[in-house]
């Protein structure tokens, strides 16, 4: 083999020949390293570790990668296995953030497009509990500021119930605004939960304290809603806004069932959130329907006529 290749702070040494990087040095030597990969021909770095024990070079590990290349390279060149374990999960966990950020940035893509077209602020729009068969809809409007870190961000329905809680708290310290509406069992009944779901979607969009230029809304347009919007199938997982709507709906409803079973402990809406679950299912054949069932729906229907006709017996 030609020789060793050792790094310096300014860049790379072989064959007394100095090179500006990595790239200039492989595309000048690909037939002797044609994997691309200095490290295992490492014999010399600029950073000497060997003095170091492996508590102490952990403390030394802060911030990203490239913020610590030069202790990356000494790490993965060291002779002890346990160090060079240390940068090797360090580059699968900066892969893994890198991987992060690109998605979050993805996310932002309808709102740059509207922004860059003159709309801003943008705010999304989502609903929670269309479903179940207790508990109001609940809506959540959001305007995220562009510069946002949000890991995790997603689709509510993709996210743990921790996730979420943690996220929910997350959104709302750094949101321009946010705000939620309802439409109630009765709403529910009497409109049907279509529009039902479109009425607290317009009533969260409607108590924002920053009026947003326009609006994205995941699935359906928002009736008698007097801004632009767009209407996005499946935007909870495509717009940073609406999931982060998604994510503040499911959140506050939940909260909300969670104080119901503080009214009906018999039906377990603490656990089920009012969704049809066996359990649920169980309460309704048990106890009936309470007054936070909706109406409409089966098999709700079925138990409230087994009640009247039981009264009228």
């Amino acid at each position: 083999m030609a020789g060793i290749p050792i790094i310096i702070n300014t860049g790379l040494l072989f064959n007394d020949k100095k090179y500006l990087n990595q790239q200039e040095f492989t595309t000048q030597h690909a037939n002797t390293y044609p994997n691309h990969d200095l490290l295992p021909f490492l014999e010399a770095v600029s950073l000497d570790l060997s003095t170091l024990s492996i508590s102490e070079i952990k403390k030394l590990v802060v911030g990203s990668e490239k913020d610590n290349q030069e202790l990356m390279l000494a790490m993965s060149a060291d002779k002890r296995s346990g160090v060079r374990d240390i940068a090797r999960r360090l580059r699968r966990a900066n892969a893994v953030m890198l991987a992060e950020v690109n998605r979050l940035e993805k996310m932002f893509v309808y709102e740059d497009n509207l922004r860059a077209s003159g709309y801003y602020p943008v705010a999304g729009v989502d609903e929670a509990g269309r479903g179940p068969l207790a508990g109001p809809v609940a809506a959540a409007a959001v305007i995220l500021p562009r510069e946002v870190w949000l890991p995790g961000l997603n689709d509510s329905k993709k996210l743990t119930p921790g996730k979420r809680e943690a996220l929910a708290i997350q959104i709302k310290d750094v949101a321009l605004a946010f705000a939620v509406g309802l439409s109630s069992v009765e709403e529910i009944y009497q409109e049907n939960i279509y529009h039902a779901s479109l009425i607290a979607m317009r009533r969260a969009v409607l108590q924002l304290t920053i009026k947003p230029a326009y609006v994205l809304v995941d699935g359906f347009r928002i009736e008698q809603l007097e801004l632009p919007q767009k209407p996005l199938v499946g935007g909870d997982g495509l717009s940073a806004s609406i999931a982060a709507a998604s994510i503040v709906a499911k959140v506050y409803r939940d909260h909300l069932m969670e104080n119901y079973h503080e009214l009906y402990p018999e039906y377990g809406f603490n656990k089920h959130k009012g969704y049809a679950t066996p359990e649920h299912l169980r309460a309704l054949a048990s106890y009936g329907p309470c007054p936070i069932h909706r109406a409409g729906y089966q098999p709700v229907k079925i138990y409230i006529r087994a009640q009247e006709s039981v009264g009228t017996a």
